[in-house]
C-alpha cells in the first residue's frame, strides 16, 4: 500500500483524504487545527455570483474566465466532486448542481448555494409564502426582527415576495442559564423531550400556512431532530445558519471527519507542518513542529490543502511580497501590483486572486511545468478566483481535491 500525506483539514483536505482512502491508499492527514468548516454555513457553494446572481451553477462554471480554477477543473470535474460529496454524507447534503438554492441568511438576505442540509431546504422560498422567524430570547446571535424585516423587503429570484413576521420564545438550553451559545441549544435540541417542550411553547403562536424559520441549532448529532420538530409543530421548518462558530458547519465537519476515520485515514492534528525535504522534483518528507524535535513524515505523494491567507498558507510581508509558507511555491497573480489598492469600495483587490497555478492534475506549476511531480495543491491556495465574493470556494475545494486524489491514485 502506498502512502499519501494530506496537509490541511478543511473541506479540500477532508475530501481528498476520503477519496484517497476509498481508492486504497494509506492516508495520513496532518493539520495544525480542526479545519475551517465550522466557520462556514454548512452548505456547499459552487458559484453564487458571476458577478450577477447565478441560478445554474454548472452552466456558469463552464463560462468562467481562462484564469479561474474552474477553467482547469471543468464542469465535469465539479459534477463528479458534488456527486462524491453527496455519497460521503448522504443525510447531510442534498441539491441539484444545475439549480442553486436561495436561502435566507442571519441578516435576512438571500444567499445562493448549491448543496444544502435538508433542515434548510424549506427556506428556498416561493412568492406568496408566509414566514415566521422565531428567535430564542437566550440566544443573542439571532435577531428575528432584523431577518423578518429584510426578508419582507427582498425580491425573490422569481420576482415575487414573501410575508414575514418575527416572534420570540423563551426557553432555557440549560437550567439556570440566561445566555446560551448556539452549540448549547444544539445539544438541547438533540434531546426529544426538549424538542417537545419547545414545540409546546411555539405551536400556539403559529398561524395557518406559515413556514417556521429558526436559528440553525436544531440538533448537532441527531439527524432526525429537524423532521421530528416539524412534525410536532405541523409546519414546515427551516434553519438559518448563525455567524461562526456555526452548528451547521460543525455537523459537516464532524460527518466528514467520521467518514475519513471509518475509511482508515490516520489523523495527526494540533501541530503545524513547517518543513520538507526534496530530491530533485520529488518531495521526500514533511516535518511537523513537535517538541523537543521536529517529526518527519515520509510518503509517496503529498496534497497541499492548507488554505489561503486566512489560514496562513499564504503570507504577505511588510514589503508587499507574498509567499506560500510551506514549500515556497511559485505564485500567480503577484504581477498585478499594487496587490492592495486604497479604494476599498472600488475594484476588486488583486491580492484576493493570488495563489499557486496548477495543471489538470492539480500539480503546482512553475515556468509551465510541475515544480514537484508528487505534490498536488487543492482548495483556497489555488490562484485565480475571488472566492468570498463569487461564492466559489467550496466548489473549487471539493473539485480540486477529487481531481488531485484521482490523479495520485492512477500513479500509485
Amino acid at each position: 500500500m502506498s502512502r499519501v500525506i494530506v496537509i490541511g483539514a478543511g473541506l479540500a483536505g477532508l475530501v481528498a483524504a476520503n477519496r484517497l482512502a476509498d481508492g486504497g491508499a494509506e492516508v495520513l492527514l496532518l493539520s495544525k487545527g480542526i479545519g475551517g468548516l465550522q466557520l462556514g454555513q454548512g452548505t456547499v457553494d459552487v458559484l453564487g455570483y458571476n458577478p450577477q446572481r447565478v441560478t445554474n451553477p454548472i452552466k456558469a462554471v463552464a463560462e468562467v474566465a481562462a484564469e479561474h480554477p474552474y477553467a482547469t477543473i471543468g464542469a465535469q470535474g465539479v459534477l463528479t466532486a458534488l456527486g462524491y460529496l453527496k455519497e460521503l454524507v448522504p443525510d447531510l447534503l442534498v441539491g441539484d448542481p444545475e439549480a442553486n438554492y436561495h436561502l435566507p441568511t442571519a441578516v435576512g438576505a438571500l444567499r445562493p448555494t448549491c448543496l444544502a442540509q435538508p433542515s434548510m431546504l424549506a427556506g428556498n422560498l416561493k412568492a406568496g409564502s408566509s414566514v415566521v422567524v422565531v428567535g430564542l430570547r437566550r440566544l443573542k446571535d439571532f435577531q428575528p426582527e432584523l431577518i423578518a424585516g429584510n426578508l419582507g423587503r427582498t425580491e425573490l429570484p422569481d420576482g415575487g415576495r414573501v410575508a414575514a413576521r418575527a416572534i420570540n420564545v423563551d426557553i432555557a438550553a440549560r437550567e439556570g442559564e440566561i445566555d446560551s451559545s448556539g452549540l448549547a441549544f444544539a445539544h438541547a435540541f438533540d434531546v426529544p423531550a426538549f424538542r417537545q417542550q419547545f414545540a409546546d411553547l411555539l405551536a400556539p403562536l403559529l398561524k395557518d400556512g406559515e413556514i417556521v424559520a429558526l436559528p440553525a441549532v436544531i440538533g448537532l448529532k441527531d439527524r432526525q431532530a429537524h423532521s421530528d420538530l416539524a412534525a410536532k409543530l405541523g409546519h414546515p421548518v427551516f434553519e438559518i445558519p448563525l455567524p461562526p462558530p456555526s452548528v451547521a458547519g460543525l455537523r459537516l465537519n464532524q460527518a466528514l471527519n467520521a467518514r475519513a476515520l471509518a475509511a482508515g485515514v490516520r489523523m495527526v492534528s494540533g501541530v503545524r507542518t513547517v518543513g520538507f525535504a526534496a530530491d530533485g522534483d520529488r518531495i521526500l518528507n514533511v516535518r511537523n513542529a513537535t517538541v523537543p524535535a521536529e517529526r518527519e513524515y515520509r510518503a509517496d505523494a503529498f496534497v497541499l490543502a492548507t488554505g489561503g491567507f486566512e489560514a496562513g498558507a499564504l503570507a504577505m510581508d511588510s514589503y508587499g511580497t507574498v509567499t506560500e509558507t510551506l514549500f515556497g511555491l511559485p505564485l500567480v497573480g503577484t504581477e498585478n501590483t499594487p496587490l492592495i489598492h486604497g479604494d476599498y469600495w472600488g475594484a476588486e483587490q488583486p491580492i484576493f486572486s493570488v495563489g499557486v497555478g496548477v495543471d489538470s492534475q492539480m500539480r503546482v506549476l512553475g515556468n509551465g511545468k510541475p515544480v514537484y511531480a508528487n505534490l498536488r495543491a487543492v482548495g483556497d491556495v489555488i490562484a485565480g478566483s475571488t472566492r468570498w465574493a463569487e461564492k466559489s470556494g467550496d466548489g473549487v475545494a471539493a473539485a480540486s481535491a477529487v481531481l488531485a486524489a484521482d490523479s495520485i491514485l492512477k500513479e500509485l
